[in-house]
């Protein structure tokens, strides 16, 4: 008896066949990839409604001492061009800040991308008397390491004993080449944490704010609003009820505090606009009766056609007899 040649693609659509719902779910052979030694994977078009691209993955092991195959698992798999859901988001980067109340709290995350430390005050220690004798220029300036500058980035200040202006204690001269360290002043460090609140337990990064920047210019309370668009050219910049901001947003943006402007109490971009500028006087007062369209019209009757009524006999009937006790009461009067 002649012997028969076993034939791995077979074993591998005989399994495929086994999981699918209907034998026309499983289509032509497409290819066989080794995967590692003895691991053979099995691929074959998917013809299930919904599951176009998709290929049935049958993997199976070639044991070559025994010359055995044996079936691992089978499965789904998407392809190139297999029509899959949209990736899972989730739902804290889903939401938006519409979508909370004001009783909701989202909370700031440790990590989160937008704050880095703000500035420590450095701890100096002072010289012991001994080492002072011994080394009288030991310690010609000290080196003050603040956790973040303003941008967000980490930045070194040297502050030096000889001078208090950024100047090179050598040669008493600002260092204009760019080889040295940056120089400042302990006075101008602590001007510029005061000025701008760095002291704080965090501040925000450069990043941050020009995305900040960014969402407030694009926003309803930029340059491309309606009412911007209907100030004629009385733009908030020169309105006598902008409040500056601080720090490197102030020359972009202020707070508005005209009461009678919709955006009292918010960030505006200067060159915002609304129709209440300090700048715009109010209308002359005159003596003509200008009339006004009016809000709401009860000089016209609307004629209103209605379907037309259904006729129905008991209906009629007590109508009729409603209309006849009607006049019999009108008569007795």
């Amino acid at each position: 008896m002649a012997e028969v040649d076993f034939d791995p693609e077979e074993l591998a659509r005989s399994v495929a066949l086994s999981v699918a719902s209907k034998s026309s779910e499983v289509g032509d052979f497409i290819t066989s990839t080794m995967l590692e030694d003895g691991v053979y994977d099995y691929r074959f078009d998917s013809h299930i409604t919904g599951y176009e691209g998709w290929q049935w993955s049958v993997t199976l092991y070639h044991d070559q001492d025994a010359d055995t195959w044996t079936v691992d698992e089978s499965s789904l798999i998407p392809s190139a061009e297999a029509l899959q859901p949209p990736k899972w988001i989730p739902w804290k980067d889903r939401l938006l800040p519409s979508d909370l109340s004001v009783t909701d709290a989202m909370g700031t995350d440790p990590d989160d991308p937008r704050l880095v430390k703000g500035y420590e005050a450095p701890q100096v220690e002072e010289p012991s008397d001994q080492e002072t004798e011994s080394d009288p220029e030991s310690n010609p300036g000290q080196e003050t390491a603040t956790k973040n500058d303003e941008g967000g980035s980490g930045a070194v200040f040297r502050i030096d004993d000889e001078s208090d202006t950024g100047q090179s204690a050598a040669e008493g001269e600002p260092d204009l080449d760019g080889e040295g360290d940056p120089q400042t002043s302990q006075e101008d460090l602590e001007e510029v944490v005061d000025e701008l609140i760095l002291s704080r337990r965090h501040v925000m990064t450069a990043e941050a704010r020009a995305a900040t920047a960014k969402r407030w210019y694009e926003g309803q309370h930029g340059p491309k609003s309606l009412s911007t668009r209907t100030a004629k050219g009385n733009a908030c910049e020169t309105c006598g009820f902008l409040i500056p901001l601080k720090g490197e947003l102030g020359t972009m943006f202020a707070v508005c505090a005209n009461r009678w402007s919709p955006d009292d109490g918010r960030v505006v971009s200067l060159d915002h606009g609304c129709g209440e500028h300090s700048e715009i006087l109010p209308q002359e007062d005159t003596h003509l009766w200008v009339q006004s369209e009016p809000a709401f019209d009860d000089l016209h009757i609307d004629v209103v056609r209605q379907k037309p009524r259904e006729e129905r006999p008991e209906v009629e009937l007590m109508e009729e007899l409603t209309a006849e006790e009607d006049e019999a009461e009108s008569g007795l009067e």
